[in-house]
């Protein structure tokens, strides 16, 4: 049985104006119609409550003693309706026994035809009085909706019948749980796991990791599979929250059609919902799902359902023989079944597909190619060619100026060549966040202005090169404290913006090995700089005195920096391989999220 359209749009103009936070005073005037409050989900099965009399029979202006009992529950709406037509308005009026709890309301035309709470105090029993017009049908059904938290409710509880003496008998059977159930679809619980049978060819599938058995406790699993006229849905994985996916026309939350598997209280609520912009998802009370079933084993959620392919009664729904972008996120819910931001980035495809269309096996990321692509490029630049760079000018200068590449010392034409790849490279790098984002990143926190303060100290370094002194000059010695402490500065930032970056949801690597990984990776240099620092000083113990008793600093190749040569050479060959094993590292774990 369904809603009556004008009770179904009267209750939807209310909900829509009517603020989340619900009826916590009971003031549920608004939901005298439909007895649906407002609360963004759909009604739970099987009442836990019951309405009962001290009556079977009643004359116009007799007294029936009403009782709502059963386990505690914060809010409830209790009415008489003709047993005939319970859809007609509210019949007859109610005396209060407790007013410290329960309040009179008034529905439609008649003065006091309704009983809710007045406060979301727990509560265990209600009693109350209705008071028999003298205009009554002659079968009247009492009927109470209870909530029990703000997303667990009961709608329309079917409570006894009553009826006027020498009553006929009704011409139709009162199916009057089918009045209270007919908003919502059955619910079953799933016996087993999802598994991948079918992927690719009969069923459309998204898995991550790729290829993933969705009976694996790491493994998220979506899947389409086309039945006529309808879609049935799958979807699992580890979360002990929620689960959802969402069909977009492009690659940005917001304007796309949603569906949520939330965990609340150990049972898993199903529901079709709107995106807007980065506002949390708008739950659809008015649910166009069928064939709801869930289980929630060891962490891990399962759901399916199905839906028609097109829904053109349903607004906000997309129709799913169309192509689209596809989402699928994870996140924290609480008890009530509020569900919070999701933590990482979610799952999107990487390009549009049509789940209806030719069945296929694909998988997906959790970071945008452009931001991939900036996280790879600024790795190479920071971890491989400024690092080797840096050791090549500081420490292979004596040892490499007697040799020339292209007319100049070959340590000078190394080091000029793996700065300048860094700065090429740290400049693409620096413009592929402002690609993919369209501007200016509000979700980063310290890293895009760290970015940019790397960015700037990154050019500023070859074109103060561009000025440096002749070697004899006077202030060729400032301009050597500059261009090493430029230099410096702009590494540790980077290394602290690299830091940052790693973590954030764009690109949010595995923790917490990154952080160790990327700390190891600074211990490695810092330990590679502190021996060459000591082999060099032991190189100057050895270099002879002269002038004054001035010490000859390693600008001449002596005796002893020709026996250190080979150490030097071996000690970078060792460097430049431990960071491409390092880059190696960070590279693989970019390309599995």
């Amino acid at each position: 049985m369904e809603l009556p359209g004008l009770a179904f749009a009267v209750w939807m103009f209310v909900c829509f104006y009517t603020s989340v936070d619900g009826y916590p005073s009971g003031e549920v005037r608004e939901a005298c119609t439909s007895m649906i409050p407002c609360h963004g989900s759909s009604p739970q099965l099987s009442p836990e409550h019951a309405i009962t009399v001290n009556g079977t029979e009643f004359k116009p202006g007799d007294n029936i003693e009403v009782h709502l009992s059963g386990p505690d529950f914060e809010g409830f709406f209790i009415q008489a309706r003709d047993a005939e037509h319970l859809d007609s308005a509210a019949v007859g009026s109610f005396m209060l026994v407790d007013r410290r709890i329960s309040q009179l309301l008034t529905c439609g035309h008649t003065k006091n035809s309704a009983v809710s709470h007045t406060s979301k105090a727990k509560k265990k029993y209600i009693k109350v009085y209705w008071i028999a017009p003298g205009d009554a049908p002659k079968r009247v059904q009492f009927l109470a909706t209870v909530v029990k938290k703000y997303k667990t409710f009961w709608v329309k509880i079917p409570g006894p019948v009553v009826s006027q003496p020498n009553a006929p008998s009704p011409t139709t059977p009162l199916h009057a749980t089918s009045e209270a159930v007919s908003i919502s679809h059955l619910v079953s619980y799933l016996s087993k796991p999802f598994n991948a049978s079918g992927c690719g060819s009969m069923k459309f599938c998204i898995r991550n990791p790729s290829n993933c058995d969705p009976e694996s406790a790491s493994c998220f699993f979506l899947s389409f599979q086309q039945e006529k006229s309808s879609v049935f849905i799958e979807m699992s994985g580890p979360s002990g929250g929620y689960l959802a996916f969402a069909l977009s026309h492009d690659q940005w939350m917001g304007g796309d059609d949603a569906y949520l598997c939330i965990n609340e209280d150990h049972r898993v609520h199903v529901s079709a919902a709107d995106l807007k912009g980065r506002s949390p998802p708008v739950l659809d009370s008015e649910n166009a799902l069928e064939d709801v079933s869930w289980r929630l084993v060891d962490g891990v959620l399962q759901c399916s359902f199905r839906r028609s392919i097109r829904l053109p009664a349903y607004k906000g729904r997309f129709n799913l023989d169309a192509s689209y972008y596809i989402f699928l996120a994870d996140g924290e819910a609480s008890e009530g079944g509020l569900i919070y931001k999701h933590r990482r980035q979610p799952l999107i495809t990487n390009g549009i597909y049509n789940v209806t269309g030719l069945p296929q096996n694909i998988g997906g990321s959790r970071s945008p190619r452009l931001i991939k692509a900036h996280g790879v490029l600024m790795f190479v630049a920071w971890i491989t060619t400024v690092s080797i760079g840096v050791i090549v000018a500081r420490f292979f200068k004596p040892a490499w100026s007697h040799s020339f590449l292209f007319g100049k010392e070959m340590w000078f034409q190394v080091h000029r060549m793996l700065m300048l790849t860094t700065v090429m490279l740290t400049s693409i790098s620096f413009v592929l966040p402002f690609i993919y984002r369209g501007g200016w990143s509000q979700q980063a926190g310290f890293h895009p202005y760290l970015g940019c303060t790397v960015m700037a100290l990154t050019i500023f370094q070859p074109l103060m090169a561009g000025f440096r002194p002749s070697r004899h000059a006077p202030r060729r010695k400032l301009f050597n404290w500059f261009h090493w402490s430029t230099g410096t500065t702009a590494r540790i930032l980077a290394v602290v913006t690299m830091f940052l970056g790693m973590d954030l949801p764009a690109l949010d690597l595995p923790d917490p090995w990154d952080t160790y990984t990327m700390m190891g990776f600074v211990a490695w240099h810092v330990g590679i700089d502190v021996l060459l620092e000591i082999h060099s000083y032991c190189l100057v113990r050895k270099v002879e005195v002269i002038e004054d008793d001035r010490v000859q600093i390693l600008q001449s190749l002596t005796s002893a920096e020709a026996e250190g040569r080979l150490f030097k050479q071996i000690v970078l060959t060792i460097y430049v391989c431990g960071n491409i094993v390092f880059l190696i590292v960070f590279l693989a774990a970019i390309n599995q999220i």
